[in-house]
């Protein structure tokens, strides 16, 4: 049975797989299913949702959503997991906690697909790096620059940076560094030879990470072809500028984000053994 709690768990021949399902559902040629799929979403999220439920409807699935508070009871959720597998066909799960995560995947009841815990984010990489490779596609040659503290978004790319063999470099003060990833406090010098610079939103970090905002005058001394891809939501005048959005030809997040909707489905349709 075919979970994705963190993208370590896959290999680079699986996130390909990912990919040219992806290109299928693109076009409209994506394998379709009939059954249930079970989503746990907190009422603020947006984008992730919305891309889960309209992908599952898409491919013949019935969306059924329910707070991510469901699995907080003290039920066990080996237990949880059993029941469910009597009118559902996969999981996707948004809670805090990723051990929530495992425990439904160990129950071996139902593809368990994660849709973002305090530890990682995977299904938002993945469509990033999926868009990235239309404009880019030899991955392996690029440099990636994260700016930021350690955290969430931070660690699913460093994740996918593992699995893919991508160049990645944090910048950040020393502290919010994540621990084994390459590193640098030194924007100036890093941005000049970054291909594809990502941030996150500053958290309770903001003071420290004011220093680190990304700019239009930062951006001027990167590439001439640099892409900004900043993690939504994000903050103008926090880790991003909002001449740095505005400014022509570097910001692609919006762009960018259109991919959650085949990559959702596609990784839907790998777990269920679509593809």
């Amino acid at each position: 049975m075919r979970h994705l709690v963190r993208l370590t768990d896959w290999t680079a021949d699986e996130v390909q797989v990912i990919f040219d399902l992806a290109d299928a559902y693109s076009r409209g040629e994506g394998p379709r299913t009939e059954g249930c799929a079970v989503l746990f979403f907190p009422a603020s999220s947006l984008r992730t949702r919305v891309t889960f439920e309209r992908g599952a409807h898409l491919m013949g699935l019935q969306p059924m959503v329910f707070p991510p508070e469901t699995l907080d009871k003290p039920e066990s959720l080996a237990d949880v997991a059993g029941y469910l597998a009597n009118w559902a066909s996969l999981l996707v799960v948004r809670h805090g906690d990723i051990t929530k995560l495992d425990a439904l995947a160990a129950a071996q009841q139902l593809p368990v697909i994660n849709a973002m815990t305090s530890a990682n984010h995977p299904c938002e990489v993945l469509a990033d790096v999926y868009a990235l490779r239309g404009l880019r596609p030899e991955l392996g040659r690029l440099r990636f620059l994260f700016v930021g503290a350690d955290g969430n978004i931070a660690r699913a790319w460093a994740e996918l940076a593992s699995v893919l063999g991508l160049s990645l470099t944090q910048c950040c003060p020393a502290e919010l560094a994540v621990p084994g990833l390459t590193w640098t406090d030194n924007l100036d010098a890093a941005i000049t030879t970054a291909d594809v610079v990502l941030t996150d939103g500053v958290g309770p970090h903001r003071d420290a990470l004011a220093p680190y905002r990304v700019t239009r005058e930062k951006l001027r001394l990167a590439k001439p072809d640099v892409l900004l891809n900043p993690c939504p939501p994000f903050i103008r005048g926090n880790e991003i500028s909002a001449d740095a959005v505005e400014s022509p030809g570097p910001f692609v997040g919006y762009g960018f984000k259109r991919s959650l909707l085949p990559v959702q489905q596609a990784v839907m349709a790998y777990c269920l053994g679509l593809g």
